[in-house]
Parts: structure tokens; C-alpha cells; sequence
């Protein structure tokens, strides 16, 4: 008990320097990662946008008054508004790239668009979805971890378009949600999503994951692109190279065992695709 209370005291509104992958004017990138236990959060006077990465993890969250209970998955998001803390039972070690937002940004997107900013409330979210703002996390990091080629002007832009999401879609001058039709359901979604991240490394056949949603292959094929945007094939091939960057970047293990732990035939299987979804190779990947 003694170990888990120092490990509470060090948790605090700022990520440890060694998680923090970047920062700008306007916003901080972290990846976090908690070990199983109680994880206090005293809240922090930015916007907390929280994406899980990994396996999937039972969770048990109370926040505002409120508790949340569930299985979190890869691609999940939690919007927790400024100086707003919570605490967290984590079953299994958590993994999260957190976006630390300040406020201001949003404020200003509310100014543009005739708004009054003191009107502006960001809900508390747990375990949603939102495609857009996940695909900013990651342009954020490919950006940061390779050095900021691409200037100021497309990280200023990356934290506008994100301020722009919450506030229109998260936020209590969020519009009305349009209804996606035949779009896979929710639960069926997270049930295929959390079995794809559970077993990245297997070789995976189509109907065995169209099995995991009760759907037949074509109804799945059909609802999953309509869902994420993209087939299944080249979904878990882009979560295969994201991991596998990530493992890369540690430099614990030789780049072969990467390979194969994600599911790539062998090293230069694995380059084949880095190359092609990321742009590098795993050698420079390693070297970032």
C-alpha cells in the first residue's frame, strides 16, 4: 500500500518529463502510461483530451458527481474540461496520448463564429469516439516526434481544428448530432475494435473478426469502412505499424522480434509497410 501512495503523490496535473513528446504555444502532447491501481488527477487549467492506445483496459472512473464504469479501447476518448479532477481504477497497465489544450483557443473559435465565449462549457466525456480528433492526435505526434518539419503554421492549425471539434461537437454549443446511417453500432464496433488490438500479432482472418461483431463478412466489410473510414485490412495494418513504432522508439528489443510480435513476416515486411503508412523506416523510427 505504501508503494501505491507514492505512486498517487506523483501523479499530478503535469506529465513526467520523460512522457511529454512535445509542446507549443497553445497545447502539450504527452504519452502517459499508469500501472494498474488508483490514479488521482487534480484537474489542470487546460482541456484534457485523453485518446487510450493498446490493449484494452476495465476502467472505473468517477468524475464530476459522476462514475463511469467499462472496457476502454484503442481510439477512445475522454474530454475532461478545465481544473476538473477524477480518480481512476485501472485493472491492467493504461496507455494514453493526452493533449493538454488551453483554453484560450477554444475561446477564440467561439469569438470567430459570433459566439459569446463566457457561454462556453466543454462537457465531461468517457469513452466516446470521435475520428477527427483522433486522427489530430496522431498528426500531432508523427509531427512532433520527427522534429516539427512541417513549421509552426501546421501545428497552429492542428490546435485550432481540434479547438474547433470540441467546441462544436463537445462542448455546450455543440450542434446537433447528424444521424450516421448504416453505421456499425456502438457496442458491435468496440467489441471488433478491442479484438483486433487484442490480437495484432496473430494472424487474423476476415470472418474470424466479422465473428467477433455476430456479422456476416460482407455486412461487416461494408459497416466497418463506413464506420473508420477505411477497410479492415488497412486498419489493422496501420495499428501494426503504430504499435510497432512505438516499440521501435524504445529500442528495447531488435527491430526482427518487432516484426514479428506485430504480426509482419519478417523485418523487411515490416519496412514495407513503416515506409508506406508513416514515411520512414524502422531504423529511422528507432533513431527518433
Amino acid at each position: 500500500m505504501g508503494a501505491l501512495k507514492s505512486y498517487l503523490q506523483d501523479r499530478g496535473s503535469l506529465p513526467f518529463p520523460s512522457e511529454i513528446i512535445g509542446a507549443t504555444e497553445n497545447l502539450r502532447l504527452s504519452l502517459i502510461s499508469d500501472q494498474p491501481g488508483i490514479v488521482e488527477f487534480p484537474g489542470s487549467p487546460s482541456v484534457a483530451v485523453s485518446l487510450h492506445v493498446g490493449a484494452s483496459v476495465a476502467v472505473d472512473c468517477r468524475r464530476a458527481g459522476m462514475r463511469h464504469r467499462g472496457t476502454t479501447i484503442h481510439g477512445d476518448l475522454e474530454i475532461i474540461p478545465p481544473n476538473m479532477g477524477g480518480v481512476w481504477e485501472i485493472k491492467s497497465r493504461d496507455t494514453a496520448l493526452v493533449i493538454g489544450l488551453k483554453l484560450r483557443v477554444l475561446h477564440q473559435i467561439v469569438q470567430e463564429s459570433g459566439g459569446d465565449p463566457n457561454k462556453l462549457q466543454v462537457l465531461n466525456r468517457f469513452q466516446a469516439r470521435d475520428p477527427q480528433i483522433e486522427h489530430i492526435g496522431w498528426a500531432l505526434k508523427a509531427e512532433m516526434e520527427s522534429g516539427y518539419p512541417s513549421g509552426r503554421l501546421y501545428t497552429d492549425s492542428l490546435a485550432t481544428g481540434l479547438a474547433a471539434r470540441i467546441v462544436r461537437y463537445h462542448s455546450s454549443l455543440a450542434r446537433a448530432p447528424r444521424p450516421i446511417k448504416a453505421a456499425m453500432p456502438g457496442r458491435k464496433l468496440k467489441a471488433v475494435l478491442a479484438y483486433i488490438e487484442d490480437n495484432l500479432g496473430r494472424d487474423l482472418a476476415l470472418g474470424e473478426i466479422a465473428d467477433a461483431a455476430g456479422l456476416s463478412v460482407s455486412h461487416f466489410k461494408a459497416l466497418f469502412r463506413k464506420s473508420l473510414g477505411m477497410p479492415p485490412h488497412q486498419y489493422l495494418i496501420r495499428r501494426r505499424v503504430e504499435r510497432a513504432a512505438t516499440q521501435l522508439r524504445k529500442g528495447n528489443m531488435p527491430i526482427g522480434q518487432v516484426a514479428l510480435e506485430n504480426g509482419f513476416c519478417h523485418q523487411s515486411h515490416l519496412a514495407l509497410h513503416t515506409r508506406r503508412v508513416l514515411g520512414l523506416t524502422p531504423q529511422e523510427l528507432r533513431n527518433t
